[in-house]
C-alpha cells in the first residue's frame, strides 16, 4: 500500500506533536552559590525526594558513609568540595528535570560560565548565616547576563542566622532584584518551627528526619496564620511575630508574579534546611509549576525555537575518564531543537562533515544508562573520539551555528616538569585531553615548541585538580613550577604588514592551542605600559574566544 502526501502530512504532524509536548516537559536548571552554603548538600536531597537514590550522601563523609551522588570524582570525595560540573537527570509530576550541579569555588568559576549557558534557570542558594556572598555576587552576574530567571533557597534556617529580612534585603541591595519570600520562617536556630507557606497558606511544620541521609514526613497544616490552631505547635510569642511580620511582606513586597520572575526582575524565595531534610518539598513543588521551558536560544543566520522540527544542539562540557575501566571521552551536549535519535547523522559546523552520534548516554553523576531519544532541554553525554570542542554546534536541515563559549584569561601560570622523563608520552597525552576540557590552557613558545608548555588556569586549585588528575588517571608523577605571569592578552594584527612574531614587545609571546598568539605580563602596570606603547594596528583582546571573532 503506499504512501499518499495526505499520510506523509499527517506523519509530521504527529512527530511535530510529540516534540512540542516532550519539549515542553523538560526543565533543565543550575544551582549556584558561594561555597558551603549546601549546594552539593541539596543536590543530594533533590535526588533522594525525586526517588533517584534510597539514601543522600554526605559532602564531607566519615569513611562508613555514602559520599554526595554528584561529587563522583576522587578528589571531590577526599576535599568535600566540587571541582567540576555534574549531570543529573530526573523525572517530577510528570516533568523531565535535567539538574546541573556547579562548582562552588571561584577558581572553578568558568566551568560553572560554560554549565549555566546549557540551562534556563537557576537555583541560588545562601546560607541564611551569612547571607550573600562573594562568588555568589559572580555567579548571579552571569544568570542575569543569561537573561535566565532565578529560585532563591535560603538554606540552614536550623542553625541562629541573620534575620529573614536582613536576608531579603541584603539580596535585593547587592544583587539588585526584587527577592519575593514564598516562604516566611518562625524562629531559627533551636527554636526554628517551620515555615508559613505564602501562596497556599499553609504551615510546614520542622520536624528533621532522625537520619540526615533519610527523607522527612513534612507536617503541613492549612490554617491562617492567626489560626488558634498554630498554638500547638508554635509559641504564641512566635505566632505574634508571624502575624506581624507576615503583613509587612504583603505590604512592602506583595505577591508573587509569574510574569516578573521569568523576566528576571524577582526571584522567588523559600527558608529551609537541606541538611534537614525541611523544605525540599516546597522548593520541588514551586520549581515544578513555575520554572521555563526551553527557551530560544541566539544562533546564526537566526535564533534557534525548541519547537522547531530539526535537531540542533551544543557541546558545553568534555570530560574524560569518567569511566577509569574504558578511559573514555564523553562530550556532553545540551538539546536545543528537535529530536535527537541515536545513532542519528548530524553535522557538525566547524569541522563542516556529517558525523554519527553513537553510544548516546544520559547520567546520574557518573552513573549512565543508554538514550534512545532526546528533545530540547535534554543533556546527553556522546562517546567522543576526537571530534568534539566545547562550543561546537551538532545539526540538521538548514545551516546554523550558535554563539561560542568563550574561555576566561587566566591569571595563574605554570610549567610542568616530569620525575620519570619516560613518561613523557603519557604526560603530553594527559595536558591535550585536560586542555580540551578546558580545566587548563596551554600555551607554546615558538621556539620551545610542545615539548616544554606553559599553562594557564583561572584559579590556582584548578592547578591542584590537574597534578592530581594527571597521577590517577594518566600515571603521571610531575612537579609544578609556578610562573610569575598574572595576565594574558590575546594579539590580533589589523595591519597585514605586521609580523606579531618579529615585534620586540619585552614580553613573552606564545600561541594558544588554536596557534593564537598571546602575551603574558607579570603585572596590571606591565600589561598597560605594553599596550601604550606597542605599534599601531594592534589589537588586545581578553580571551581567545573574542580573538577567533576577529578578521
Amino acid at each position: 500500500m503506499s504512501t499518499t502526501p495526505t499520510d506523509i502530512t499527517a506523519e509530521k504532524a504527529a512527530e511535530r506533536a510529540i516534540v512540542a509536548r516532550e519539549s515542553g516537559r523538560r526543565r533543565t536548571f543550575a544551582i549556584i552559590s558561594h561555597p558551603d552554603a549546601g549546594k552539593t548538600t541539596l543536590t543530594e536531597k533533590l535526588l533522594l525526594y525525586t526517588g533517584q537514590i534510597r539514601e543522600a550522601g554526605e559532602v564531607k563523609a566519615k569513611a562508613e558513609r555514602r559520599k554526595a551522588t554528584s561529587d563522583w570524582m576522587k578528589i571531590e570525595q577526599q576535599r568535600g568540595i566540587s571541582v567540576t560540573s555534574s549531570v543529573l537527570q530526573f523525572e517530577y509530576k510528570g516533568l523531565r528535570i535535567n539538574l546541573l550541579d556547579t562548582p562552588g569555588h571561584q577558581d572553578f568559576s568558568e566551568d560553572t560560565y560554560r554549565t549555566l549557558m546549557a540551562a534556563d534557570a537557576a537555583v541560588m542558594v545562601i546560607d541564611a548565616a551569612k547571607g550573600v556572598e562573594p562568588q555568589t555576587i559572580k555567579l548571579f552576574d552571569v544568570c542575569r547576563m543569561r537573561g535566565i530567571p532565578i529560585f532563591t533557597f535560603f538554606n540552614k534556617m536550623d542553625r541562629e542566622g541573620r534575620d529573614p529580612f536582613e536576608l531579603v534585603q541584603d539580596v535585593e541591595n547587592i544583587l539588585k532584584i526584587s527577592c519575593n519570600p514564598v516562604t516566611w520562617p518562625v524562629g531559627s536556630g533551636d527554636r526554628f518551627k517551620g515555615v508559613y507557606h505564602r501562596l497556599t497558606g499553609e504551615f510546614h511544620l520542622f520536624r528533621p528526619a532522625t537520619k540526615s541521609g533519610q527523607m522527612a514526613m513534612e507536617e503541613r497544616i492549612q490554617c491562617a496564620p492567626n489560626d488558634p490552631k498554630l498554638l500547638e505547635y508554635i509559641e504564641e510569642e512566635q505566632q505574634a511575630k508571624l502575624i506581624e511580620e507576615l503583613e509587612l511582606v504583603q505590604t512592602a513586597i506583595g505577591g508573587f508574579d509569574r510574569e516578573l520572575f521569568l523576566a528576571g526582575e524577582i526571584t522567588p524565595a523559600t527558608f529551609s534546611s537541606a541538611r534537614n531534610n525541611f523544605g525540599l518539598q516546597v522548593f520541588l513543588d514551586l520549581f515544578s509549576e513555575y520554572a521555563p521551558p526551553p527557551q530560544p536560544k541566539a544562533a546564526k543566520p537566526q535564533a534557534v525555537d525548541p519547537s522547531e522540527d530539526r535537531f540542533s544542539a551544543f557541546v558545553f562540557k568534555i570530560q574524560a575518564n569518567m569511566d577509569k575501566a574504558h578511559r573514555d571521552r564523553m562530550a556532553f551536549l545540551r538539546v536545543c531543537s528537535g529530536k535527537f535519535v541515536r545513532d542519528m547523522d548530524v553535522k557538525h559546523a566547524r569541522l563542516g562533515k556529517v558525523i554519527r552520534l553513537s553510544h548516546s548516554k544520559q547520567f546520574l553523576a557518573q552513573d549512565r544508562t543508554t538514550v534512545d531519544e532526546a528533545f530540547a532541554g535534554d543533556i546527553l553525554g556522546i562517546h567522543d573520539p576526537g571530534h568534539f570542542k566545547i562550543g561546537d554546534t551538532l545539526y540538521t536541515g538548514p545551516a546554523v551555528e550558535f554563539d561560542g563559549i568563550p574561555q576566561f584569561s587566566p591569571e595563574s601560570f605554570g610549567r610542568l616538569g616530569l620525575r620519570d622523563p619516560l613518561k613523557r608520552k603519557q604526560l603530553q597525552k594527559g595536558v591535550e585531553q585536560l586542555t580540551e576540557e578546558g580545566l587548563v590552557q596551554r600555551f607554546e613558545l615558538p621556539h620551545v615548541g610542545a615539548q616544554d608548555p606553559i599553562l594557564g588556569v583561572v584559579g590556582s586549585l584548578q592547578f591542584d585538580v590537574m597534578m592530581f588528575r594527571l597521577n590517577e588517571e594518566y600515571g603521571v608523577e610531575a612537579k609544578l613550577e609556578r610562573l610569575p605571569y598574572q595576565f594574558a592578552r590575546w594579539i590580533k594584527a589589523s595591519d597585514p604588514a605586521l609580523q606579531i612574531q618579529s615585534l620586540d614587545l619585552r614580553v613573552p609571546l606564545v600561541k594558544d592551542s588554536l596557534g593564537q598568539w598571546v602575551a603574558l605580563f607579570t603585572s596590571e602596570w606591565e600589561m598597560n605600559y605594553t599596550q601604550k606603547n606597542a605599534p599601531a594596528g594592534l589589537q588586545w583582546l581578553a580571551n581567545s574566544f573574542a580573538a577567533s571573532k576577529v578578521l
